[in-house]
């Protein structure tokens, strides 16, 4: 595959991609109006569903704006030679190919990182404050700023550097061990994102002993669901938003409640929201997307390869 062609392929994704995001998002956004459905009516308070549907709007033209501009600036930056710029920039510090390829990727991370922290700072501050979801200080902002590039760095370095190295000894053959490293880390973080990384930004606790962690438990064995690990994590310091997710697999799934569940709902609808949470479980959803992302990284590594 020549430069040149694969250079057509790229902005061709680019653009293919970006029409079809912004199709599906405009039709979602053209159904904003419409009113509560008849058979729900004495479900949602009209009041608060015409405000979660200005919410939704306000979200989706702030998306459009963005993700315009981040579309402009990837286009012009491969048309004006931006990435050559960055690898002359890098390698007039050495010849390394390793080293070389960290210092490329990282300008470009902290490049993107720096033109999102406007977007980010207006959607966190102006958006989700002004409908009320922000408790985010601007301290807890900028300290999650840093702490992310710091594991993108540690974590990113370290797979760069060994697609590379894997590259440079193993030659056309670089797609395999590069497949079975990202599938490592795939399963690796899977396994303990949450036990690992979770930590790094919010304190979990085990729910405690009482009513609520009781009627978890008899509903998950009556679901033929072993269930040990039942977290809750202090997501209210950054948002009044409700959440649970489900996470690993084996002796390592668990369940985490957001703070903000608890205090929001009453124990039959928290046991509702882990039904949905254990049904992903139970229908492999976990597994069955893992396996699906690893055999897309397989071909997209063999298609550039």
């Amino acid at each position: 595959m020549t430069p040149t062609t694969l250079f057509n392929i790229i902005i061709a994704i680019l653009i293919i991609d970006f029409i079809i995001d912004h199709v599906i998002d405009y039709l979602n956004y053209k159904s904003f109006n419409d009113p509560i459905p008849e058979e729900l009516s004495d479900v949602y308070d009209q009041e608060d569903y015409y405000r979660s549907q200005n919410y939704k709007k306000d979200n989706y033209k702030f998306s459009l704006i963005s993700s315009t501009f981040s579309f402009v600036v990837t286009l012009a930056f491969f048309f004006l030679k931006g990435f050559a710029w960055v690898d002359e920039f890098a390698r007039s510090f050495t010849d390394n190919e390793i080293l070389v390829g960290l210092i490329f990727f990282g300008v470009i991370m902290l490049a993107n990182e720096i033109i999102s922290i406007p977007f980010s700072y207006y959607s966190t501050f102006v958006i989700e404050e002004k409908y009320g979801f922000n408790k985010m200080s601007k301290k807890l902002f900028i300290t999650d700023k840093i702490k992310g590039l710091v594991l993108s760095a540690l974590i990113g370095g370290i797979i760069l550097a060994l697609i590379i190295w894997f590259y440079e000894q193993t030659g056309d053959r670089f797609w395999i061990y590069t497949w079975v490293l990202i599938t490592v880390f795939t399963l690796f973080f899977t396994l303990f994102y949450s036990s690992l990384i979770v930590p790094l930004f919010n304190k979990q606790t085990p729910l405690e002993e009482g009513e609520l962690r009781s009627e978890i438990e008899s509903f998950a064995r009556k679901a033929g669901f072993t269930l040990d690990n039942i977290y809750v994590i202090d997501g209210s310091k950054r948002s009044t938003k409700a959440n649970a997710y489900f996470s690993g697999f084996g002796p390592k799934k668990r369940i985490v409640l957001y703070d903000t569940l608890i205090k929001d709902l009453n124990h039959k609808e928290i046991v509702g929201v882990l039904a949905h949470e254990i049904g992903h479980y139970k229908k492999k959803h976990v597994l069955i997307n893992m396996l699906i992302s690893v055999l897309i990284t397989g071909l997209t590594l063999y298609i550039l390869s």
